[in-house]
Parts: structure tokens; sequence; C-alpha cells
């Protein structure tokens, strides 16, 4: 039975994007189940108002879910758990460096630029340094090249919907082109690579839901998935929702909240069709 989530962060008011979204994840759960997460580990930016206004946007939208909804900052400790196995296989280490750190070591002649599915690659500047020398204020990175040569099997997944398909990754692209993920910020116990996979395995997802923009961060996802001994999931990576000038729906778009079109009177039927449904 297929179980399907949808899972915004409180950091700002949902717009027809998170529509689509939800309402295919939930009517793709019909003959199985569907269950709301809050991730709020981000807590600088989270609001309790943003987290109502999901309750009641969805709500409106006809889409409904079991109770007590799970809150992603209550499971931090599980989450530091799933960090320790990794930092016991010997595949983190701590890292000092800042934004700024990072911008000027990627200035140097021999360092690349590219950008990867958290913005610029790492250049590795800390790397080596042991989980000993972690210090207060220390993020903690997952080297990539010992975690890709830990696997016992290439890294493979499934992909159904719109990019239906077995997908294979190679271990250099990952090494190449993710490069060493956080795994811990300096603020929280946690990231979202490493949170959202702790909390799909405990909430036993068995088909992921989510945008095209979120494609290039499922294969950190499936090789932690395979690391941490949990299953992979299905994904279904959906097309965008995008303005008439043909940029991806964002929540900076203040005019085309679910809230704002409810407001101009707007039904449930007319958010289907503007996204296509």
């Amino acid at each position: 039975m297929n179980r399907e989530r949808f899972a915004p962060s409180p950091t700002g008011l949902l717009h027809p994007g998170h529509a689509f979204s939800a309402l295919t994840a939930f009517e793709a759960a019909r003959d199985g189940s569907f269950v709301l997460r809050i991730e709020d580990i981000d807590v600088p930016r989270s609001r309790p108002e943003y987290e109502t206004a999901i309750y009641e946007d969805l709500a409106w939208l006809g889409i409904d879910w079991p109770m007590p909804v799970l809150r992603q900052s209550r499971r931090i400790p599980d989450h530091e758990r799933a960090l320790q196995k990794l930092i016991n296989m010997g595949l983190c280490y701590p890292c000092s460096c800042t934004r700024k750190d990072i911008q000027a070591a990627l200035s140097a002649p021999q360092e690349g630029s590219d950008i990867g599915p958290d913005g610029v690659i790492y250049p590795g500047t800390c790397r080596g340094r042991p989980m000993s020398d972690r210090t207060h204020g220390d993020a903690v990175r997952l080297d990539m090249r010992k975690a890709v040569a830990a696997l016992k099997a290439p890294l493979r997944y499934t992909e159904i919907g719109e990019s239906a398909g077995d997908y294979e990754v190679m271990s250099d692209t990952l090494v190449t082109w993710a490069g060493d993920v956080v795994m811990a910020r300096k603020d929280i116990g946690t990231s979202y690579h490493l949170a959202v996979v702790v909390d799909d395995a405990a909430q036993h997802i068995t088909h992921v839901t989510r945008g095209m923009d979120m494609m290039t961060a499922t294969p950190i996802h499936v090789l932690l998935q395979k690391l941490l001994g949990y299953p992979t999931p299905l994904y279904r990576h959906h097309r965008l929702i995008r303005d008439d000038a043909g940029r991806r729906l964002a929540k900076r778009h203040d005019a085309l909240t679910l809230r704002a079109l409810r407001h101009q009177g707007k039904t449930p039927a007319d958010i289907r069709a503007m996204v296509g449904l």
C-alpha cells in the first residue's frame, strides 16, 4: 500500500505550486495513506502563523490528514542518532568554514566553482579533520568520496510519473557534482538532507512527490538511505508551476499565495484549473 506525504516548511505562505504538489500526492494516495509533515528545522525563519496558514490552505483545497502532524523540529534527537551512525562509520568531518571562507577558497585559480544541489560545491577546506577536533559552532559534512566507497552496491532508484525510469548514479558523479554536503548545520543538529531521509523512513513513506527542482537532491537522499539501512521510496518529481512571465513560483510571490487567491474569490476548482489538474 502506498504512503504519500506533503512536507512544507512554515517559512512563508503556500502558493499554487505547493497546491499542485499536495494535491498530486493526496490523490495518488487514495488507495493508500497520506500524511502531512511540517519541516520546521529552520527555526529562525519558521513562524507559527505560517504553519496555521498551511493547515487552512490545505483544508480549503479539500485535503485531510491524520493527526497529530509530525513536526520535524521535535525529531532532532532522531536526526542526531542517524548522524552519529554516519560518524561512527568514519564518513563525516567537522567544518568551521563560513560562506565567506568558501567563496574565498573558490576564487583560487586551482579551485572550481561548479554549482551543486546545495549551491557552490564545497572545496574541501576542512576535509581530513577528525571528528574529535569538532568544536562548538562547527558544521558536520559528509565526506562524499568515503561515503560512496562504503556502498556495497551501485546507487539505483526508480522514478515514476513524468520522469519515469530506473536511474543509476555513478560514484564519481556524486563526488564531483554534489560534493561534501552538510549533515548538521552549525545552528542545529541536523540538515535538510539528513532530516528528510530520517523522517521519511520513520513515517514509512513509500512514494515521495515533489517538484522537479528537488530532483538533483534525490541521489544524495538515496545514498543516505543506503548508508543508514533505510528503504528507498519511489520518487515522483513533477513539473514546476510558473507565473505568466515563466518564472517558478516561490514564497516571495505574495499576490499568488493561496490565501491571496482565496481572498480574491478563487475557488479550489479555480486553483486546480490554474495548475492543470
